[in-house]
């Protein structure tokens, strides 16, 4: 269940309680006449389940909520009610499968920040991930993909291409692209320092390296775990079972691509750093179109699911 808290101008209060009462899914409606101050105007209270309120937000937007009051989303832990429990049963599909596209899209705004944060763990990720290839370790492998934050602007690639929203589009590619130029130039000034203190060898890199080998050898089956990844991911951010996207991180390699990329260059192999960069954007490509794909059936899903409950109503 979702628990709503409106705003609304005293003109407006009877249009959002009729609203609300007709919408199918939705209880525990209060209404507090002239209780806001700033702004100015009622205060209503009301419960709906999560397949319900998506359709919920866009009709109060339709009513100009978000302009002239305020339209603030929680989501329940626990609700003990049977009238909750009547409410989603009447509600179409499952909670699970719900998509709140304004929760989306405000989550994916940011994540896809470029921000101080977000750069230190890319490019801390990239560094860890260095130290594994090196070393042929798996384990650091693992860890600087569950370190990478590199999902966040990808996911907000694929909401900006359902939604058209060519802002938060430019938006997520700028902090994609930039995230991993400067990570990887970092990654080339830490592995030259490595180097000079011996920590890192030329000899360990071009050696045989059957644990990390894949990270500069692109093919088919790469881009067919990015795109599973990227289903995943997605199905993960929507349903806000956000423990999924640690699975996510670790099954593609998108960190380790770029750092194997900045040790070889800093070295001067260029087999590698190619090979490393047709990798990373070979699973950058596949998460990309597996999102937006995914999104763009969930759209689809709900769509068919609304126009399904209007007949029947």
């Amino acid at each position: 269940m979702l628990h709503l808290r409106l705003i609304t101008p005293a003109e407006r209060t009877d249009d959002v309680v009729r609203l609300i009462e007709t919408t199918v899914g939705t209880t525990h409606l209060v209404v507090l006449p002239g209780a806001a101050r700033n702004p100015a105007g009622d205060v209503v209270l009301c419960d709906v389940a999560r397949e319900a309120g998506d359709e919920l937000l866009s009709e109060l937007q339709g009513l100009g909520l978000d302009r002239s009051g305020s339209i603030a989303v929680e989501n329940i832990d626990l609700s003990l009610s049977r009238r909750a429990d009547r409410a989603e049963e009447d509600a179409p599909g499952e909670s699970a499968d719900a998509v709140l596209w304004e929760h989306l899209t405000d989550a994916t705004h940011e994540e896809s920040s470029l921000s101080v944060t977000y750069l230190a763990f890319i490019t801390l990720a990239t560094m860890i991930a260095a130290c594994g290839v090196v070393l042929d370790n798996a384990i650091l492998i693992v860890g600087a993909m569950a370190v990478g934050p590199e999902f966040g602007p990808l996911a907000g690639i694929c909401t900006a291409a359902v939604q058209r929203m060519p802002r938060l589009a430019l938006r997520s590619l700028l902090a994609l692209l930039a995230g991993f130029a400067a990570a990887m130039a970092v990654t080339v000034g830490f592995s030259l320092f490595m180097d000079a203190v011996g920590l890192f060898t030329e000899e360990q890199l071009e050696g045989d390296r059957p644990q990390t080998g894949f990270v500069y050898a692109p093919d088919w089956f790469s881009f067919v775990v990015a795109v599973l990844a990227g289903a995943a991911g997605t199905l993960s951010l929507t349903s806000a079972k956000s423990g999924a996207l640690v699975g996510v991180a670790i099954s593609v390699t998108t960190v380790p691509a770029a750092a194997n990329a900045a040790v070889a260059l800093s070295y001067g192999d260029t087999e590698q750093t190619w090979g490393s960069t047709e990798q990373l954007l070979l699973n950058l490509l596949g998460i990309i179109v597996a999102g937006t794909l995914t999104l763009l059936a969930q759209k689809w899903f709900w769509a068919r699911q609304r126009g399904r409950m209007h007949k029947a109503g």
